[in-house]
């Protein structure tokens, strides 16, 4: 045989298009050329395959080589294809039997040894070549990240020489076993650990409960960071689906999450000197940022005005439509960004606001500190609170005298139940259109409401958001309509400092 053709799939963004390995063995001067495409990785595989067929004890067949890695406009990068262009390589020869090779896909990078090396972007891959119903060959250090994409027939290799070894054995090859799935919020802090602060706990468990962003303005100490940390504990755990869509964003970072903790939304806080692209993603070879690594989690931004004012504008459109969408000259990559935004920040650039004794700041410094957040972003966070500082007496000593996050997780997950069986989304993903059903406010409440929105001077998208609020309050009460004190208690959280 002098053709042989490859299973594969290439990584853009999270998606896995298909990849095929055509490879001809020809009459001529020996050599190999690889054509479809390939960048610089890609093209010097031909070394890299060579000494690994070689050194694996293979014969490296003597005759000309031509490899096509088909369609022919998509870019290939990375050593994801050295496995399978050396597979092809040695199946064209009639060394493998190119029949069974068709049932799988292929992946993995090779050593000169012929040792198969790790490589990112495989659960999506995975998740695909499931759906298309083939097997999937990988290098073992990839084997537990792909172990998550559900019932796809995994066969973990250390080595080519393994590879050919499981491909010419009698019977099907081995499967690589599931990974365990423990209790996923077993070791997440708990909210006993916060003394005190029932305004910012209550916050807390309206955000949980509908998936709302959060603003917590207070002095150094108050517990912000603290509450905030505490908030995945209280959080629902993930479907299988949204899962598996958020590991496989870490996969293509090729920093594969836990498999243990799959399930527990993320958390991401990235330090306020993060850039733009770090933030939102980019690069040459587009990546995800930490509003990526975030999705279906809480991204966590501490000292919230001390971030860029370019980077926190790039965070309102993930936060309005979900998605990431990075174009580049050659291509354009689409990465999900359905986060949950909690955001900390002082009340003024030394932190002591009103306490005559420790702060200095000027009403103009003050000004141009709370400026730097935009109106269009703070109209995009629901929730809004002062975080009173603690007395020393109340920290120390005694015994936690809040709820566990046990407990207001139950309450969480039952009002999350309710929006998920009447809107199918978290009241804070409810589309403009389905407001007046959805949160619809009584007759008797609403000239109370809108003068409410007029004395504080409030948006009509943060009027819609005091709606989605105050619907997830009532969820937590177990009411089916939204009372008087439902809306009463939502605008109460629409209220920071003032300066």
């Amino acid at each position: 045989m002098t053709l042989a053709v490859i299973q594969t799939r290439a990584c853009i963004g999270i998606d896995a298009p298909a990849v095929t390995v055509e490879t001809h063995l020809s009459p001529g001067l020996p050599g190999l050329a690889i054509v479809g495409l390939p960048e610089a990785a890609v093209r010097e595989s031909r070394e890299r395959v060579r000494s690994a067929i070689l050194n694996s004890g293979l014969d490296f067949p003597r005759r000309r080589i031509i490899i096509n890695l088909a369609p022919a406009d998509l870019p290939k990068d990375g050593g994801r294809f050295d496995l399978p262009v050396a597979l092809s390589i040695l199946a064209a020869a009639g060394l493998l039997d190119a029949g069974r090779l068709s049932r799988y896909e292929f992946y993995g990078e090779l050593a000169l040894s012929g040792e198969l090396r790790p490589v990112p972007g495989l659960l999506p891959a995975a998740v695909r070549a499931g759906e298309a119903g083939r097997g999937v060959f990988l290098p073992v250090a990839n084997a537990a990240e792909t172990g998550l994409a559900g019932d796809v027939p995994l066969h973990a290799a250390g080595s080519l020489a393994e590879v050919c070894r499981m491909l010419t054995d009698e019977g099907p090859p081995p499967r690589h076993p599931s990974p365990p799935m423990p209790d996923p919020s077993a070791s997440l802090p708990d909210l006993t650990d916060v003394r005190g602060q029932p305004h910012a706990r209550r916050a807390l468990e309206i955000a949980a409960a509908g998936g709302h962003n959060l603003l917590m303005c207070g002095p150094p100490g108050s517990g912000k960071t603290l509450l905030a940390s505490r908030l995945p504990g209280i959080l629902p755990e993930l479907d299988p689906g949204s899962a598996r869509e958020t590991a496989s964003l870490y996969s293509v970072c090729g920093t594969p999450r836990d498999a243990t903790q799959w399930r527990v939304p993320p958390f991401r806080a990235p330090h306020h000197g993060a850039s733009a692209v770090a933030l939102v993603g980019g690069g040459s070879q587009p990546r995800p940022g930490e509003v990526s690594l975030a999705h279906n989690g809480v991204l966590f931004l501490d000292e919230l005005p001390e971030f860029g004012r370019q980077v926190l504008e790039g965070l309102r459109e993930p936060l309005e439509t979900g998605e990431i969408i990075i174009s580049r000259a050659a291509r354009h990559a689409r990465f999900p960004a359905r986060v949950q935004l909690v955001g900390a920040m002082n009340p003024c650039p030394c932190g002591y606001l009103g306490d005559a004794g420790r702060c200095r700041c000027t009403p103009d410094q003050v000004r141009r500190y709370r400026t730097r957040l935009s109106g269009p972003l703070l109209d995009r966070i629901d929730l809004q609170i002062c975080v009173p500082s603690m007395r020393p007496q109340d920290l120390l000593g005694g015994k936690p005298s809040g709820e566990s996050s046990a407990v207001v997780r139950a309450r969480v997950i039952s009002a999350r139940t309710r929006q998920l069986e009447r809107n199918g989304c978290p009241n804070a993903h409810l589309d403009p259109g389905r407001l007046e059903g959805i949160c619809a406010i009584r007759a008797s409440d609403l000239e109370l409401f809108l003068d409410a929105l007029e004395r504080t001077g409030q948006s009509a998208r943060a009027a819609h958001r005091i709606q989605r609020v105050a619907r997830t309050i009532a969820d937590l009460a177990g009411s089916r309509d939204i009372h008087r004190e439902h809306l009463l208690e939502a605008l109460s959280f629409r209220r920071l400092p003032e300066a």
